[in-house]
């Protein structure tokens, strides 16, 4: 019998899947497995992994919207110290949700893993202190094959929790903090990106 529990099409978009293992915990601590292959081709998801990564993001942190052009990832991810708001929008033009976004906290209480296949954007706001993301990917990295999208597009409208400011027309974070204070930063490429061209 399988160790996960896997909700298919999340949000209503084709290919999301949300993934809860089961976890064995008792005085000591706790046991589960992050990843079995067996496990999920029982559920019919038979993706090949090939690159595992990982990244560590303090308070206000926003990474994204990132897809690749030429050799896109399907990426499994999942947080193993924080709390992150992880979001996926649908870049595959023939799909009946093209352009729809779903987001998903991410924590290392919760344990949820979080699958984008390929053809979406990936980005990530981080809400606790620190967070340490982990995710699998199904194709290598390749240099310059990187897209992006504002991450505050006001057509995708993505609702970033806690974060206050005024979109004035770009990716910029300036003006833009979280609730309790905490500045919003993004790297300066993805203060670059600029509205998604449907």
């Amino acid at each position: 019998m399988g160790q996960i529990k896997v909700e298919k099409n999340a949000g209503g978009i084709e290919g999301l899947c949300v993934i809860e293992p089961a976890v064995h915990g008792d005085a000591r601590g706790y046991f589960m497995e992050t990843y079995n292959q067996k496990d999920m081709e029982e559920e019919g998801l038979t993706m090949n992994f090939v690159q595992d990564n990982q990244s560590s993001s303090v308070k206000g942190v926003l990474r994204g919207l990132h897809f690749q052009k030429e050799f896109p990832q399907g990426k499994l991810i999942r947080v193993i110290k924080g709390h992150v708001f992880d979001v996926a929008v649908d870049v595959r033009k023939s799909s009946r949700t093209y352009g729809k976004w779903y987001g998903i906290d991410l924590t290392d209480e919760n344990k949820k893993q979080f699958y984008i296949p390929e053809g979406f954007a990936h980005g990530f706001l981080v809400l606790s202190d620190i967070a340490e993301v982990c995710y699998k990917c199904t194709d290598y990295y390749h240099p310059g094959d990187e897209g992006g999208i504002a991450w505050n597009d006001p057509e995708i409208g993505v609702a970033w929790p806690g974060v206050l400011g005024e979109y004035r027309g770009s990716a910029s974070a300036e003006g833009y903090r979280l609730a309790d204070g905490t500045a919003l930063r993004l790297s300066e490429k993805d203060q670059l990106w600029s509205e998604w061209n449907k």
